[in-house]
Protein backbone atom coordinates (compact mmCIF):
# COMPACT_ATOMS: atom_id res chain seq x y z
CA UNK A 1 0.00 0.00 0.00
CA UNK A 2 2.86 2.33 0.89
CA UNK A 3 4.52 1.58 -2.45
CA UNK A 4 1.34 2.46 -4.36
CA UNK A 5 1.00 5.75 -2.47
CA UNK A 6 4.65 6.60 -3.22
CA UNK A 7 4.18 5.71 -6.87
CA UNK A 8 1.05 7.90 -7.15
CA UNK A 9 2.84 10.77 -5.43
CA UNK A 10 5.78 10.55 -7.85
CA UNK A 11 3.38 10.25 -10.81
CA UNK A 12 1.50 13.40 -9.77
CA UNK A 13 4.77 15.34 -9.46
CA UNK A 14 5.86 14.18 -12.94
CA UNK A 15 2.47 15.05 -14.46
CA UNK A 16 2.56 18.52 -12.86
CA UNK A 17 6.06 19.08 -14.24
CA UNK A 18 4.95 18.01 -17.74
CA UNK A 19 1.89 20.27 -17.58
CA UNK A 20 3.99 23.20 -16.36
CA UNK A 21 6.53 22.59 -19.12
CA UNK A 22 3.79 22.89 -21.79
CA UNK A 23 2.80 26.34 -20.52
CA UNK A 24 6.37 27.63 -20.32
CA UNK A 25 7.15 30.11 -23.06
CA UNK A 26 10.47 29.91 -24.89
CA UNK A 27 12.96 32.56 -23.80
CA UNK A 28 14.05 35.31 -26.17
CA UNK A 29 16.70 37.96 -25.73
CA UNK A 30 16.05 41.42 -27.09
CA UNK A 31 18.42 44.08 -28.38
CA UNK A 32 18.79 47.59 -26.93
CA UNK A 33 15.74 48.74 -28.93
CA UNK A 34 13.56 46.17 -27.11
CA UNK A 35 13.06 43.88 -30.11
CA UNK A 36 14.54 40.45 -30.95
CA UNK A 37 17.78 39.98 -32.87
CA UNK A 38 19.77 37.11 -34.36
CA UNK A 39 19.27 33.90 -36.30
CA UNK A 40 17.86 31.86 -33.39
CA UNK A 41 14.25 33.01 -33.94
CA UNK A 42 12.26 34.11 -36.97
CA UNK A 43 11.35 37.35 -35.17
CA UNK A 44 15.02 38.09 -34.48
CA UNK A 45 16.16 37.85 -38.07
CA UNK A 46 13.08 39.77 -39.30
CA UNK A 47 14.02 42.62 -36.93
CA UNK A 48 17.63 42.47 -38.12
CA UNK A 49 16.40 42.96 -41.68
CA UNK A 50 14.49 46.05 -40.56
CA UNK A 51 17.58 47.31 -38.71
CA UNK A 52 19.68 46.80 -41.86
CA UNK A 53 17.40 49.19 -43.74
CA UNK A 54 17.12 51.61 -40.80
CA UNK A 55 20.90 51.85 -40.46
CA UNK A 56 21.64 51.35 -44.17
CA UNK A 57 23.89 48.46 -43.13
CA UNK A 58 24.58 46.30 -46.18
CA UNK A 59 26.62 43.78 -44.14
CA UNK A 60 23.71 43.14 -41.79
CA UNK A 61 21.41 42.88 -44.81
CA UNK A 62 23.49 40.19 -46.51
CA UNK A 63 23.96 38.36 -43.20
CA UNK A 64 20.21 38.10 -42.63
CA UNK A 65 19.35 36.92 -46.15
CA UNK A 66 18.86 33.34 -47.25
CA UNK A 67 21.56 31.74 -49.38
CA UNK A 68 21.13 31.30 -53.12
CA UNK A 69 19.13 28.16 -53.78
CA UNK A 70 17.19 26.38 -56.50
CA UNK A 71 17.65 26.10 -60.21
CA UNK A 72 16.67 27.82 -63.41
CA UNK A 73 16.41 31.59 -63.50
CA UNK A 74 15.52 31.97 -59.78
CA UNK A 75 19.03 32.12 -58.28
CA UNK A 76 20.19 34.60 -60.93
CA UNK A 77 17.23 36.92 -60.27
CA UNK A 78 17.69 36.58 -56.53
CA UNK A 79 21.44 37.33 -56.72
CA UNK A 80 20.74 40.39 -58.87
CA UNK A 81 18.15 41.61 -56.35
CA UNK A 82 20.61 41.20 -53.46
CA UNK A 83 23.35 43.05 -55.35
CA UNK A 84 21.03 45.91 -56.37
CA UNK A 85 19.79 46.28 -52.78
CA UNK A 86 23.34 46.36 -51.37
CA UNK A 87 24.37 49.01 -53.92
CA UNK A 88 21.30 51.09 -53.05
CA UNK A 89 22.08 50.86 -49.31
CA UNK A 90 25.67 51.93 -49.91
CA UNK A 91 24.54 54.96 -51.94
CA UNK A 92 22.07 56.00 -49.29
CA UNK A 93 24.64 55.54 -46.50
CA UNK A 94 27.14 57.68 -48.42
CA UNK A 95 24.47 60.33 -48.95
CA UNK A 96 24.17 60.67 -45.14
CA UNK A 97 20.52 61.63 -45.58
CA UNK A 98 17.92 58.87 -45.29
CA UNK A 99 15.13 58.59 -47.81
CA UNK A 100 11.87 60.18 -46.57
CA UNK A 101 10.09 56.89 -47.22
CA UNK A 102 12.81 54.91 -45.41
CA UNK A 103 12.28 53.30 -42.00
CA UNK A 104 13.31 55.32 -38.96
CA UNK A 105 12.75 52.75 -36.20
CA UNK A 106 10.87 49.55 -35.40
CA UNK A 107 7.56 50.13 -33.64
CA UNK A 108 5.92 46.71 -33.44
CA UNK A 109 6.87 43.09 -34.04
CA UNK A 110 4.27 40.37 -34.24
CA UNK A 111 4.83 36.72 -33.37
CA UNK A 112 5.96 34.49 -36.24
CA UNK A 113 3.27 32.44 -37.95
CA UNK A 114 3.23 29.47 -40.28
CA UNK A 115 1.59 29.79 -43.66
CA UNK A 116 -1.94 28.36 -43.77
CA UNK A 117 -1.02 26.18 -46.74
CA UNK A 118 1.13 23.11 -46.10
CA UNK A 119 2.57 23.04 -49.63
CA UNK A 120 5.32 25.68 -49.24
CA UNK A 121 6.97 24.07 -46.20
CA UNK A 122 6.77 20.59 -47.77
CA UNK A 123 8.20 21.88 -51.04
CA UNK A 124 11.00 23.74 -49.25
CA UNK A 125 11.99 20.64 -47.31
CA UNK A 126 11.84 18.26 -50.28
CA UNK A 127 13.52 20.55 -52.82
CA UNK A 128 16.06 22.53 -50.76
CA UNK A 129 16.38 20.90 -47.33
CA UNK A 130 14.68 23.84 -45.55
CA UNK A 131 13.56 22.89 -42.04
CA UNK A 132 10.69 25.36 -41.72
CA UNK A 133 9.02 28.40 -43.32
CA UNK A 134 7.25 31.17 -41.40
CA UNK A 135 6.47 34.87 -41.71
CA UNK A 136 6.65 37.86 -39.39
CA UNK A 137 4.89 41.20 -39.68
CA UNK A 138 7.12 44.11 -38.58
CA UNK A 139 5.80 47.64 -38.16
CA UNK A 140 8.08 50.66 -38.53
CA UNK A 141 7.78 54.42 -38.46
CA UNK A 142 9.16 56.20 -41.52
CA UNK A 143 11.14 59.42 -41.82
CA UNK A 144 8.17 61.08 -43.57
CA UNK A 145 6.03 60.54 -40.46
CA UNK A 146 4.04 57.65 -41.89
CA UNK A 147 4.01 54.05 -40.74
CA UNK A 148 4.62 50.87 -42.72
CA UNK A 149 3.97 47.20 -42.03
CA UNK A 150 6.30 44.77 -43.75
CA UNK A 151 5.49 41.07 -44.07
CA UNK A 152 8.77 39.17 -43.99
CA UNK A 153 9.12 35.57 -45.13
CA UNK A 154 11.61 33.50 -43.13
CA UNK A 155 13.30 30.19 -43.79
CA UNK A 156 14.95 27.88 -41.28
CA UNK A 157 17.82 26.50 -43.34
CA UNK A 158 19.74 23.23 -43.07
CA UNK A 159 22.05 24.75 -40.44
CA UNK A 160 19.10 25.25 -38.05
CA UNK A 161 19.29 29.05 -38.31
CA UNK A 162 16.57 31.42 -39.51
CA UNK A 163 17.13 33.64 -42.56
CA UNK A 164 15.05 36.26 -44.33
CA UNK A 165 13.83 35.53 -47.82
CA UNK A 166 13.69 39.14 -49.05
CA UNK A 167 12.34 38.23 -52.49
CA UNK A 168 9.74 35.49 -51.94
CA UNK A 169 8.11 35.97 -55.34
CA UNK A 170 11.23 34.46 -56.97
CA UNK A 171 9.84 31.10 -55.78
CA UNK A 172 6.03 31.04 -56.03
CA UNK A 173 5.78 27.45 -54.74
CA UNK A 174 7.72 28.42 -51.62
CA UNK A 175 5.69 31.55 -50.88
CA UNK A 176 2.21 30.43 -51.96
CA UNK A 177 -0.43 32.33 -50.00
CA UNK A 178 2.01 34.58 -48.12
CA UNK A 179 0.23 37.83 -49.00
CA UNK A 180 -3.21 36.28 -48.52
CA UNK A 181 -2.67 35.58 -44.83
CA UNK A 182 -4.77 37.55 -42.36
CA UNK A 183 -3.31 40.41 -40.34
CA UNK A 184 -1.15 39.33 -37.43
CA UNK A 185 -2.56 39.99 -33.96
CA UNK A 186 -0.20 38.41 -31.41
CA UNK A 187 2.76 40.53 -30.31
CA UNK A 188 6.08 38.67 -30.16
CA UNK A 189 6.29 39.39 -26.42
CA UNK A 190 3.12 37.32 -25.87
CA UNK A 191 4.76 34.27 -27.47
CA UNK A 192 8.06 34.44 -25.56
CA UNK A 193 9.51 35.12 -22.16
CA UNK A 194 11.41 38.30 -22.97
CA UNK A 195 14.91 38.67 -21.49
CA UNK A 196 17.02 41.81 -21.70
Amino acid sequence: MKTLATFLCILSVVLCAVAADKTTKPKIKVAADGFPSGHETPEGVACDLARAFINRDDSLFTNTCLRLYGGGKGPTDYAKFLQTTVESMKREAANKKPSPSGPKHIEKVFAARHLSKNGPASFGYAAFGFQDIMFVDVGASLYNGKRALNRTMLVKDEDGKWYVHPMPDVSPLLSAGLNDESASKQDFSDAYEVQK
